[in-house]
């Protein structure tokens, strides 16, 4: 294979300078039209591409953005993707993507590999059961800004998007409350991510707002796993109220735990009730969706992680200003229900 032309090559068929080609393909106005159409023409006959790799390094930029997220299977994630790249796309960015599959030891190897990879910034939904921020700490010395969404970690001076999840759990109970149950579980998430205790908040004050007592033990951490969750269902079951109504973290925790009450022999929505998060199309589908999910608005989180994360690369916002955005969530109810 021949070796690719370069602006050199041109040049010296031109007898011009380099940097006069390098303006010239550039349009830049020092440059005469005659010239310009004459270096064009060249570089259009020797199928002339620019050196990408040179333009980076000219300009101290990829055009590239790192994403790190739990599961790409998942269709919460996936709306996530596509505004964040829908968004990176409009700013001629382009996108890599790596999965931590919940799994904290995976997620900081992505986060070194994607900055040896030198992109430009990071969009990151936590792993689970990270608690060690010292990998997304360092990316500080490499002028790497980096923007969490939806699963954010427990630090002051962060840039975040979020959905509420306080005010999403007051009126998931709520309407358990109105429709007469009065025993409601939770199948939390791990004790430790910010959203399992904003669930937390919201089902203590929900109770407190029908003036009635929050019982701890109907609150149960689970690890999101199909296993975990069958487990907390089993303590919820077992507990010496009778659970008449249960939150479940979102709607694949939900249907794992509509399986497993089936299984025990309760009929859904007379013996148990359930309501979840996320309000994922996939509910449509099921046999027993959730009587509600709180919409949690994916598809604008990763939007607005992204805008966010622009504006802190083009330099409009200071590193220092941090943005912390909390998307209202809704509540929405089946149909028919």
């Amino acid at each position: 294979m021949p070796n690719p032309p370069t602006i050199k090559e041109i040049a010296k068929r031109l007898n011009l300078a380099a940097s006069t080609v390098s303006r010239a393909l550039h349009n830049h106005p020092r440059i005469g039209l005659r010239t310009r159409m004459k270096v064009q023409e060249l570089a259009r006959e020797l199928q002339y591409e620019p050196n990408q790799t040179a333009i980076f390094f000219q300009q101290k930029k990829t055009f590239t953005l790192g994403i790190v997220l739990p599961e790409l299977s998942e269709a919460f994630f996936s709306a996530a993707i596509s505004g964040i790249e829908d968004t990176a796309n409009k700013s001629n960015y382009m996108v890599l993507l790596g999965q931590s599959h919940d799994d904290t030891t995976r997620e900081q190897k992505i986060v070194e590999i994607m900055k040896n990879h030198r992109v430009d910034g990071l969009l990151v939904s936590l792993a689970k059961n990270t608690v060690n921020y010292a990998h997304f700490e360092m990316l500080q010395k490499y002028n790497i800004p980096v923007v969490f969404f939806d699963r954010i970690p427990n630090m002051r001076d962060i840039h975040y998007v979020a959905s509420n999840m306080e005010s999403g759990t007051i009126q998931a109970v709520s309407l358990l409350l109105q429709r007469g149950h009065r025993v409601i579980g939770m199948i939390n998430g791990p004790e430790k991510l910010i959203a399992s205790q904003q669930r937390t908040t919201g089902y203590q004050k929900a109770m407190r707002l029908q003036r009635l007592k929050y019982d701890a033990s109907l609150n149960v951490n689970a690890d999101l796993t199909k296993e975990g969750t069958r487990n907390a269902m089993q303590q919820l079951l077992a507990h010496k109220r009778k659970v008449t109504a249960i939150v479940a973290f979102n709607d694949y925790v939900s249907q794992d735990a509509v399986q497993y009450a089936l299984e025990q022999g309760l009929e859904i929505n007379k013996d148990i009730t359930f309501v979840s998060y996320a309000n994922l199309p996939l509910s449509s589908y099921m046999a027993f969706p959730p009587l509600a999910s709180v919409e949690q608005y994916p598809y604008l989180q990763g939007q607005r992680a992204t805008e966010i994360l622009l504006e802190l690369l083009s330099g409009k916002l200071p590193p220092d200003q941090y943005q912390q955005v909390v998307i209202d969530s809704r509540l929405v109810i089946a149909p028919g229900r």
